[in-house]
């Protein structure tokens, strides 16, 4: 094992053991080394990895510390590796999407928030009034992420936030010979959740939800979109 897989691999042993802990200082850099049997150039490659994963961080003056391992934190991380997943990929994840989506919305259709209601209601009046793809993709990753939230899980907010990012890239909303189709039946899904959040009824929001994500799922396979990035 080469000396920073070995400064990785024992560094990811302490953290996931307990040893340091969210939030915990690392030890000093020779004393690191010592209990690794790493140098300071491999020791220095192997943190510069966890931190780019949020798993660790610096502060000035002060030193090294683990990050608090917020899991909505660690997996908004995953966006830089999923951003660059093929379409076959992407449709892959929106099997998960599907999944964590449906099960958040009945969970925001059981915690009976009227304020969420009239949330929805509003975006969705803005959506079905425009014909702009990029404001319809705005509106819609506004709609289903406000949904996530409602839910109450931040990771799962987070997650599917990353997949449904991703998703965006191949855009089916584009001016054409489907889009008054394609759009007309995105926005008969978006109302049937909404209709399941406002009548409280978990079932019916989670089968709505996962029918619409499921709709996204066969247009994208039938029309394949050349993906449209612009990273920051």
């Amino acid at each position: 094992m080469a000396a920073t897989d070995r400064a990785l691999t024992g560094l990811r042993q302490m953290i996931a053991s307990g040893e340091l802990g969210p939030g915990a200082k690392f030890p000093p850099e020779p004393e690191l080394c010592d209990h690794l049997g790493v140098s300071r150039s491999s020791l220095r490659e192997a943190t510069r990895s966890l931190a780019a994963l949020g798993v660790i961080e610096s502060r000035h003056g002060s030193g090294t510390y683990v990050s608090a391992l917020d899991p909505a934190e660690i997996i908004s991380r995953f966006s830089l590796s999923v951003e660059l997943i093929p379409l076959e990929g992407v449709l892959q994840l929106l099997e998960v999407r599907r999944i964590l989506e449906a099960h958040a919305t009945a969970a925001a259709a059981a915690r009976q928030d009227p304020a969420l209601a009239s949330r929805l209601a509003d975006i969705l009046d803005r959506l079905e009034k425009t014909t702009d793809a990029a404001e319809i993709q705005s509106l819609d990753a506004e709609f289903h992420g406000a949904i996530c939230e409602a839910g109450g899980n931040p990771t799962v907010t987070a997650l599917t936030g990353v997949i449904r990012g991703r998703g965006g890239h191949y855009r089916i909303f584009e001016p054409g010979a489907d889009f008054d189709a394609i759009k007309r039946t995105s926005d008969l899904g978006h109302r049937a959740i909404l209709a399941a959040i406002a009548h409280r009824d978990p079932a019916a929001a989670a089968t709505a939800a996962s029918a619409h994500i499921a709709q996204t799922e066969l247009w994208l396979r039938a029309l394949r979109p050349v993906p449209q990035v612009d990273l920051p």
